[in-house]
């Protein structure tokens, strides 16, 4: 079966920059809903049609991937708000942040703290993998039809690089 949208198509992938240093490895396949939620466009593009076993390198600028740095997505807190273990490389969900954090802060996404001084935390909006263009190994283990469930979700229940809450030096990005 081609990939085309609204099928669901299983991968693996290699995630490096462009220094080649790895990033995300995938080595067991995973579903994604093509034509949804659960892949970057250019990657369903990169995708259409192409079947089972097919092997794809990409290069994803930052404005295909997960976009710029955003300098206005970094926000400097009173360290007094936040748990006494707050340590860098951990991240609140924005509806989790500390009561008294700056009203800019959406309370939507995700924030990671990126720097600790004595008085003050530096919280990070971004994307983990904002601003750096990324180079992907695709092979694709398997084509189906989308059942009606995932179509109306638009999701096989995975989203391309979801980020957890992770403890630091982990890398712990799907």
């Amino acid at each position: 079966m081609e990939i085309t949208q609204q099928c669901v198509v299983a991968l693996t992938w290699v995630l490096k920059d462009t220094l080649g240093e790895e990033l995300d490895v995938l080595d067991e396949p995973v579903e994604f809903f093509v034509g949804g939620n659960d892949l970057l466009a250019r990657v369903e593009e990169a995708l259409q049609g192409h079947t089972n076993g097919a092997q794809l390198d990409l290069h994803l600028e930052p404005e295909e991937a997960f976009g710029e740095f955003d300098e206005e997505l970094l926000f400097l807190e009173p360290l007094v708000l936040f748990p006494k273990d707050i340590e860098e490389g951990m991240s609140f969900e924005g509806t989790a942040l500390p009561a008294g954090v700056s009203p800019e802060a959406t309370r939507e996404g995700l924030y990671t703290v990126s720097q600790i001084y004595p008085e003050h935390v530096v919280l990070d909006g971004n994307h983990p993998l904002a601003g750096i263009a990324l180079r992907l190994h695709l092979e694709v283990h398997g084509v189906r039809q989308a059942s009606e469930e995932e179509i109306a979700r638009g999701s096989a229940g995975t989203g391309f690089f979801q980020v957890h809450a992770q403890a630091p030096g982990s890398n712990n990005i799907h």
